[in-house]
């Protein structure tokens, strides 16, 4: 039997929450139960068929205290129903990865008419998030109860309800048992040892699951450069002539370890189901902003934005304000520079363990300046990339990724580069990497996850504190882990995670025949950063809604652009060498002219390297052309049936004539 999902029931008083709405404390009544209406009713009457009961009873509101928290969960069925409308992906019996339907459901496998577990509690939710999101403004014109926040046909009510600040958040709840199985797995024994990634795509989601996994792949690609660099740090320290071999590879293992990833992710994704995940036409994003009217390829209402205005926004306003941020960066590093001029003077007149000391302080203010800079200018990047008004949350990612990278590149390495090529202060420049990249990767444990754990801590005490105290006869577990959840901070993303790795791979990749040593500090630093970055999601932040995700996106190629640019730069390094000018002793140019050549011929190397490593392994390549295949015959079938349809109607109706 065919089930619609018409015939599904919401009404049920008790289900799994899987989603926690909180409303504003003055919200009236007729909003509370025009909200609760749109989220309960039919599909074809425009709701979203989910399941919504308030956190507390009426006789548990009169004990306890008024909350405006809602549950919302979903029916197995309603949940099957959904997983087909995302077009979720999932393994069939005979190996394939198929998209969900629930009419071909027997023929997936683990699924059972009384099976629960067929879809992850992370799965689960998104699909909550989804048709959350996709409730849609009908005839209503306003909100009840609130005549200035305005609707119009389309409009989704979720967005609106946010930015009007009628809902101030809609979170996922944890699963206490779940996350402490996924906990003992993963971070509480410290081992070393592989990640649970699979499990922490099950709880977390795609994305971040494959942030964790870059960040362990990353890791282990680190320790080949951090075996061979400490035997050039300790034995041909001054040698420049000796790190030829060690750039060379260097240049090679950035571009081999960056190709191999893509291959790995491509087998995991597709495991999950997400590489061969069809993606939707994009909604607008909740920000974006306009006058009315019909988009021309889906024929919706909505707002339109003249991409003449965001255009002159970005080139008027934001490009100037990156570049006076730049000019700015460049101004605080020449303060740096004269700071430590007058310590180096100070030592040389007065040398004694004290300035000896001193001689590292200007590099530690700096590099502390950096960090604080870097996430003043970020919030003034989002500001600018959301005040241009973009569409769609793809292109406001690229645009707010382009404008942090630059500065923060800038920001970071533009010193070292200074005195590289500038100065030409080779010891000058091992002190200046080591410091920047030791400090750094200190003030982002600190503030990334120790000092949210402690805040949560105490946060959490408060909390128990207060439950024990209402001395109520009602179960308040329930209510205790939602009070407690709904305080902890949001996580915003794996964006600043990903950002870290790419400032580290370039203190790694850019001056590696100055300062071998970068790698194995970076392999000390991510071994920890993996149990702080699983502590932060586990226990600091609210759970994030899963999003399924195909590779790291933008990253990949960001990381590419620096392992180009690590070439010219070791290649310009090694040339300023005192032994390789040595060959060259009269005749500049000709070293000019070899150090290009060796340049474009490792670049050739390089992205002949990345050509001959398919993105994807070959029997990965083979199932998609299958998919694809099987795919192109089911709409030939399809074709085929309605053709044969239609002569059959056509010879019935000559013989209806014919008599």
């Amino acid at each position: 039997m065919t089930v619609t999902l018409s015939a599904l029931d919401t009404c049920e008083s008790s289900f799994t929450p899987l989603v926690v709405i909180e409303l504003a404390q003055d919200v009236k009544e007729e909003t509370k139960e025009w909200l609760k209406n749109r989220i309960v009713a039919k599909k074809k009457d425009g709701g979203a068929q989910l399941l919504f009961r308030p956190l507390l009873n009426k006789c548990e509101k009169e004990t306890i205290g008024n909350q405006n928290l809602y549950l919302v969960g979903a029916s197995n069925i309603r949940l099957l129903l959904g997983a087909e409308a995302v077009g979720l992906v999932k393994e069939c019996t005979d190996a394939a990865m198929r998209a969900f339907t629930y009419g071909t459901r027997h023929s997936f496998k683990g699924f059972h008419d009384n099976n629960d577990d067929f879809l992850t509690m992370a799965e689960c939710q998104f699909i909550i998030k989804h048709e959350l999101e996709n409730l849609r403004a009908r005839d209503e014109k306003m909100i009840p109860g609130y005549p200035q926040a305005k609707l119009y046909p389309g409009k989704s009510l979720m967005r609106r309800l946010l930015t009007s600040g009628i809902v101030t958040q809609v979170f996922p709840l944890h699963d206490n048992e779940a996350l402490k199985k996924l906990e003992d797995s993963w971070y509480t024994r410290f081992a070393l040892k592989y990640q649970p990634i699979d499990s922490i795509r099950g709880y977390f989601g795609e994305t971040i699951a494959l942030y964790f996994g870059f960040l362990e792949y990353f890791t282990f690609a680190l320790i080949p450069m951090a075996v061979i660099g400490l035997p050039y740090y300790l034995f041909v320290w001054e040698d420049y002539d000796k790190y030829v071999i060690f750039a060379s590879f260097n240049l090679i293992w950035s571009t081999v370890i960056l190709e191999v990833w893509k291959r790995g992710c491509a087998n995991m994704t597709y495991r999950w189901g997400t590489l061969v995940m069809k993606r939707q036409f994009e909604e607008p994003r909740p920000g974006f902003h306009g006058v009315l009217g019909i988009n021309s390829v889906t024929g919706r209402e909505e707002p339109l934005y003249s991409s003449y205005k965001r255009q002159l926004r970005i080139y008027l306003v934001s490009l100037p304000f990156v570049c006076l941020c730049l000019y700015f960066s460049l101004y605080v590093m020449m303060i740096y520079f004269d700071m430590e001029d007058w310590v180096l003077s100070l030592h040389k007149d007065n040398e004694s363990v004290w300035t000896s000391l001193l001689l590292y302080v200007p590099s530690i203010v700096y590099a502390i300046v950096i960090e604080i800079m870097n996430r003043l200018y970020r919030y003034a990047a989002e500001f600018l990339t959301s005040w241009e008004n973009h569409r769609l949350e793809s292109a406001y990612q690229n645009h707010l990724v382009l404008k942090v990278l630059v500065f923060n590149f800038l920001n970071c390495f533009a010193s070292l580069f200074y005195i590289a090529f500038v100065l030409k202060d080779m010891k000058l420049l091992r002190q200046s990497l080591a410091t920047l990249l030791i400090t750094s990767q200190i003030l982002n444990q600190a503030v990334e996850s120790l000092l949210p754990y402690w805040l949560q801590r105490k946060h959490c005490a408060a909390v128990k504190k207060k439950v024990q105290a209402l001395k109520v006869d009602v179960d308040t577990t329930l209510y205790e882990q939602v009070l407690l959840e709904k305080e902890m901070g949001t996580y915003l993303g794996t964006f600043d995670d990903y950002l870290e790795l790419f400032l580290q791979f370039g203190y790694v990749s850019l001056f590696s025949c100055v300062y071998p040593l970068a790698a194995a500090f970076a392999v000390l630093n991510n071994f920890t950063e993996v149990n702080s970055d699983a502590l932060k999601m586990c226990r600091v932040f609210k759970r994030p809604f899963a999003e399924p995700s195909a590779s790291i996106g933008v990253w990949q190629l960001a990381f590419e652009t620096m392992s180009v640019i690590s070439v010219v730069t070791n290649c310009a390094l090694i040339g300023m060498s005192p032994q390789v000018n040595a060959v060259f002793p009269e005749s500049k140019t000709d070293l000019v002219l070899i150090v290009v050549a060796v340049e474009h011929a490792l670049l050739a190397l390089k992205f002949i390297l990345a050509f001959a490593i398919p993105d994807k392994p070959r029997h990965i390549q083979m199932k998609l052309a299958r998919l694809e295949f099987e795919s192109l015959e089911a709409l030939k079938q399809q074709q085929m049936k309605l053709v044969a349809e239609n002569l059959k109607e056509e010879s019935q109706e000559d013989r209806r004539e014919a008599t």
